[in-house]
């Protein structure tokens, strides 16, 4: 169980996080929340043809989170996510070696890219609530050199989009317009919203 007693929310009931990043249970246990991480461990299938990046990041978090609503016996509110970088329509999902991820690291240098997070909200297997964020990411030109470099630190190969904003990668980034806290894996602010509107978090008593 993740407890942080000093964040400004709590909540009474049992809270699951279907992911085992530790960014986003970081993000989450900031708000102050009691949760068990329960990871979705289904494999990803690819975009169908045709589907809008957003919609495929909603159908992924939606999957994850329904994987570990259903196997509940008592039905937990469960959170589930999924993020990706778009780059002119173009999905990049997790880089498959080093290769691939220097490729993915030049094709998005000097540009500007989107990362979609979707997360999923299931009070019950047929109590679903889904959104989707994206932010717009500019990353500075970056010599081949550099990019290479960044890759034998290994940060980027198991990163959507082959890099970290809070980590090293940082240096990459020249600017973003919308929630960073997406970019890094968890839209926060939508996700509290929520949370609070179905009544599953509240402020934290002053007790």
């Amino acid at each position: 169980m993740i407890t942080t007693p000093y964040g400004p929310f709590e909540n009474d009931g049992p809270l699951i996080l279907a992911s085992g990043s530790p960014r986003r249970k970081e993000l989450l246990s900031n708000l102050g929340l009691n949760f068990k991480i329960i990871p979705s461990t289904l494999d990803e299938p690819a975009p169908d043809a045709g589907e809008a990046p957003s919609q495929y990041a909603q159908r992924m978090a939606t999957m994850k989170t329904l994987d570990i609503a259903r196997q509940q016996q008592k039905h937990s509110p469960v959170i589930g996510a999924d993020t990706i970088v778009v780059l002119n329509q173009r999905i990049m999902g997790k880089p498959v070696d080093k290769e691939d991820a220097l490729h993915m690291l030049m094709a998005l240098s000097g540009k500007t890219h989107q990362v979609i997070t979707a997360f999923c909200l299931a009070l019950a297997p047929n109590d679903v609530t889904t959104h989707s964020i994206s932010t717009d990411v500019t990353m500075r030109f970056s010599r081949k050199s550099e990019l290479e470099k960044y890759i034998t630190t290994g940060e980027p190969l198991d990163k959507a989009g082959a890099y970290a904003i809070q980590g090293i990668g940082a240096f990459l980034i020249t600017s973003i317009a919308g929630s960073y806290t997406n970019v890094v894996g968890l839209p926060v602010s939508s996700i509290l919203d929520t949370l609070l509107t179905k009544k599953i978090i509240r402020v934290r008593s002053s007790k």
